[in-house]
């Protein structure tokens, strides 16, 4: 799910429509172009890769102009069968920066809480036929 950057606004709060996502996403130093928002009120920006570690930890830096770059750490970590997503995010610079930390915590908190619960809906109802279902045209026939 992480290293599908075209389904980030399914699961990420706030990310409304992606744009691109650069073919070496998640390696280092990749981004993905997305929107913030609603429409007409659309903020473009994007998303960089900082540090990836596959199956363990996917570090970001996310852009939001005039609002300003979060930090963002995701951890994936064995739990038996099962995985334990963990994500710790962070206003880094612009506006945001100037909000008391206490209060930025509660915001990024329930945001947060929201994100994983959707990338758990995502992850834990999705089949292995999903991903290799093909596309509609791929199985019409003449």
């Amino acid at each position: 799910m992480l290293s599908d950057g075209w389904l980030y606004p399914v699961w990420v709060v706030g990310a409304s429509r992606m744009r691109e996502v650069e073919d070496e996403w998640p390696r280092d130093g990749a981004r993905l172009h997305h929107s913030l928002g609603a429409w007409p009120l659309l903020i473009n920006d994007d998303t960089e890769v900082v540090e990836s570690e596959p199956g363990r930890r996917l570090s970001l830096r996310g852009r939001g102009w005039p609002l300003g770059e979060v930090a963002i750490v995701i951890r994936l970590n064995p739990v038996g069968a099962d995985t334990e997503v963990v994500m710790e995010e962070d206003v880094v610079a612009g506006p945001g920066h100037l909000v008391p930390k206490p209060v930025r915590a509660l915001t990024l908190r329930w945001r947060n809480i929201e994100t994983l619960r959707r990338l758990a809906y995502i992850a834990e109802r999705r089949t292995p036929a999903d991903a290799t279902m093909p596309s509609d045209s791929a199985r019409t026939r003449s």
